[in-house]
C-alpha cells in the first residue's frame, strides 16, 4: 500500500486548496479524489466542536488508519503521493504520528499576510452562515471562544500566527519548502515548476495554470448559494454522494460566481489590532526564514526592517 510521500501542512486559507488542485493535474503527482483528509489531527479536531456547525464539518474527516489507507487506493505508478491538510501545521504536537506512519515525508507551507487570511477565514464562516459577528468582533471573542472549544478554524488570529509552528515543522523533517499565497496567485506558474523541483517531478506546465480556486469574497443570498455554500446536513449529503473533484470543483465555482459581491473593508481597528498581534511574529519568521513579505501590510513590511 502506498502512503503519502510529502504534505501540504497549511496554513489554513492560504492556498492549499488551489495547489492541491494543481499538484493532482501533474502525471507524476498523486492526490487523493477527498482534499483535507485531517487524519493526524483528527482526534484533537474532533474535540473542538461546540462552534456553530462545526459537528457537520467534521464528518468528513479521516479518523481511522483503515480510512487513511484506503483514500490512497488508487495510487498507482505516481512517482509523489500527497495529503493536503492545513490543520497539521497548527499541531506540532502531531509530528510524531506524522512520522511514525511516513517516515521522512517531503513538507510544503503555505503562509499569507496574516490580516488578509485572517479576514478570508472569517469571510468563509460567514459565507456558511455560520459567523454572526463583526470581523473585529470576532477577533476579540477568540479567547472566549477557545475557552468554549471551538473548533481551531473560528481563531482567526491564533491561524495567522506562524513563526513557532513553522519552526517546529523545519525542525523535525530534512526537507521543507516555505511558500507565500501571494506568490502562488500572483507568479503561478514559476512557483509550481519552483515545487515541482521541490517534488522531484517533471517541469510542466499543468492543464489547468489558470484556474483560480475559492475565489472567496461573499455571496449574494439565494436558494442556489444557500445549498451549496451554507454549511447544512443537505450539503454534507451532497458532497457524499458527489466527490469534489476538479472538474465539479470548477462547474460550481462558475454556477456561483454570478451572484459574488464585493467583501466589505477590513476596518481600520480591526487591522491595527492584527498588526498589533501579529507584528511580532512576523518579524521572527522572516528574521530565521526566507519569506517573502512584499505584499505583505506595510506595517508588517516597516517593522521588520527595524
Amino acid at each position: 500500500m502506498k502512503l503519502p510521500n510529502f504534505l501540504v501542512v497549511g496554513f489554513p486559507k492560504c492556498g492549499s486548496t488551489a495547489l492541491h488542485y494543481y499538484l493532482e493535474a501533474h502525471p507524476e503527482i498523486f492526490m487523493p479524489t477527498q482534499k483535507e483528509l485531517h487524519y493526524f489531527t483528527a482526534d484533537k479536531l474532533l474535540k473542538l466542536n461546540k462552534g456553530p456547525g462545526d459537528q457537520e464539518v467534521k464528518k468528513f474527516m479521516l479518523t481511522t488508519k483503515d480510512s487513511y489507507l484506503k483514500a490512497y487506493k488508487n495510487a498507482g505508478n505516481e512517482k509523489m503521493i500527497g495529503d493536503a491538510s492545513p490543520s497539521y501545521i497548527n499541531h506540532p504536537d502531531r509530528i510524531p504520528k506524522i512520522k511514525s506512519l511516513l517516515g521522512e515525508p517531503k513538507i510544503i507551507i503555505l503562509l499569507r499576510d496574516p490580516i488578509k487570511r485572517a479576514y478570508s477565514n472569517y469571510l468563509h464562516l460567514k459565507r456558511e452562515q455560520r459567523e454572526t459577528l463583526s470581523f473585529f468582533e470576532a477577533i476579540q471573542a477568540e479567547e472566549k471562544r477557545k475557552k468554549l472549544k471551538y473548533s481551531d478554524f473560528w481563531y482567526y488570529q491564533y491561524n495567522s500566527t506562524y513563526y513557532s509552528k513553522v519552526d517546529a515543522f523545519v525542525k523535525a523533517f530534512d526537507h521543507v519548502l516555505i511558500l507565500t499565497q501571494e506568490e502562488l496567485n500572483r507568479n503561478t506558474k514559476n512557483t509550481l515548476f519552483k515545487v515541482y523541483d521541490f517534488l522531484g517531478v517533471k517541469q510542466i506546465e499543468p492543464e489547468n495554470v489558470g484556474q483560480r480556486y475559492n475565489a472567496g469574497g461573499v455571496y449574494e443570498k439565494n436558494i442556489l448559494t444557500q445549498t451549496l455554500l451554507k454549511q447544512s446536513k443537505l450539503r454534507s449529503a451532497i458532497k457524499k454522494l458527489i466527490p469534489i473533484t476538479p472538474k465539479m470543483k470548477k462547474i460550481k465555482e462558475k454556477v456561483i460566481a454570478k451572484y459574488q459581491q464585493p467583501a466589505p473593508a477590513i476596518s481600520k481597528e480591526a487591522e491595527n489590532y492584527l498588526i498589533e498581534k501579529c507584528k511580532d511574529d512576523v518579524k521572527q519568521l522572516v528574521n530565521n526564514y526566507p519569506v517573502e513579505i512584499s505584499h505583505w501590510n506595510k506595517a508588517f513590511q516597516k517593522h521588520t526592517n527595524n
